[in-house]
């Protein structure tokens, strides 16, 4: 078996774990780890990993990058990676602007270089069975999601978290946004309301979003990560081992045939031979069982076998990943300046400030 070699730029928490993978995925070589911070890189060496400084100091050998930096150093990482020839999966968002996004992407192109964006609750068996099963609600209508999860009060101790881009819409709101483009379409539309008010921090903890679909399809979305409550995506499904799990839906999307609770997928539809509509009880089907991944080892296994050669249509291209940062954007945008804002009227080089 020909292992490919990879190396991981960042070695914060996410970074930590697709080291780990990196290291017990059977197809990949871990080459080498690029950390900046001289410490953290003494310490890490110390453990027995491949350090280095920068990524020009990688290994000739190396293929393909994982970004895993903190969102404002993601352009500098990436661009440096591909100018070395490396594929690149870089942990979303893609960017901190459009501008950055969009200067990556053609440098890639321009380059013959595959780049993704590291959105992997697409690789998770539910969210692929939750888009086939979506015909069975017929014409989507409307979804409502609620996403609230208390973050520890050290987990802003890093100056960047409290600075914009470092808030639930940039951090936790663009994992949502890119999964309701896989399972409903292009957005097309949002408005949103945002709050500090419960840290006092220069970035909100709290918003609220309208959104449109190209579809017709309108949907609404609650983001927190001041408020407790057992639900939200990671708290559904126990992706995260450091969070903790509740097995409750958190997302509701109804149809002209019916409804489908997510990520479990309960499905309610009109009863045989009746009409779909108020006056008859809809009966109720449990979605399936399904075997639990871990989505970043799936992420990356699939990642490796294109630099090796393969194709995938599952994982996050670039262009989604513009598409769910300029959605992300615009909710900022909007939330700023109390209007809505539609795909294409967000600044290329707005950043959320």
């Amino acid at each position: 078996m020909v292992r490919v070699p990879i190396c991981v730029i960042g070695a914060g928490q996410i970074g930590m774990r697709h080291i780990g993978i990196a290291q017990s995925l059977p197809d990949v070589e871990l080459v080498g780890v690029v950390e900046p911070d001289a410490y953290r890189r003494a310490d890490l060496d110390a453990r027995g990993l491949p350090m280095f400084a920068t990524v020009e100091d990688l290994p000739s050998e190396t293929k393909a990058a994982i970004v895993s930096t903190p969102t404002p150093a993601h352009f500098r990482a990436v661009r440096a990676a591909l100018e070395r020839g490396f594929a690149v999966l870089v942990e979303k968002p893609i960017g901190a602007s459009l501008d950055e996004a969009k200067g990556l992407i053609n440098l890639a192109a321009s380059l013959g270089l595959p780049l993704f964006t590291g959105h992997h609750r697409r690789c998770h068996p539910f969210s692929i069975a939750a888009r086939d099963m979506l015909p069975k609600i017929g014409q989507p209508i409307a979804l409502q999601g609620f996403w609230s999860l208390r973050k520890h009060d050290t987990y802003f101790d890093l100056p960047w978290r409290c600075a914009p881009g470092g808030g639930p819409l940039m951090t936790n709101l663009s994992h949502e946004i890119d999964l309701l483009r896989f399972l409903f379409g292009n957005i097309t539309e949002v408005s949103a309301m945002l709050s500090n008010a419960s840290r006092q921090l220069q970035v909100e903890d709290t918003a609220t979003l309208n959104i449109r679909f190209a579809s017709g399809a309108l949907g609404s979305f609650m983001i927190s990560d001041s408020g407790a409550s057992p639900w939200a995506f990671e708290a559904a499904c126990g992706e995260n081992p450091e969070l903790a799990q509740s097995g409750q839906d958190y997302i509701r999307a109804t149809g002209t045939k019916g409804a489908i609770e997510f990520p479990s997928l309960t499905l309610w539809q009109g009863s045989d031979g009746q009409a779909v509509n108020w006056n008859h009880a809809m009966t109720r089907t449990h979605g399936p069982d399904f075997t639990e991944v871990d989505p970043l080892r799936e992420q990356m296994r699939r990642f490796a076998a294109v630099v090796d050669g393969g194709q995938d249509e599952l994982l996050c291209s670039a262009n989604d990943g513009l598409a769910a940062l300029e959605i992300v954007l615009a909710a900022t945008l909007s939330g700023q300046t109390g209007m809505p804002v539609r795909a294409g009227g967000v600044p290329g080089d707005y950043i959320g400030a």
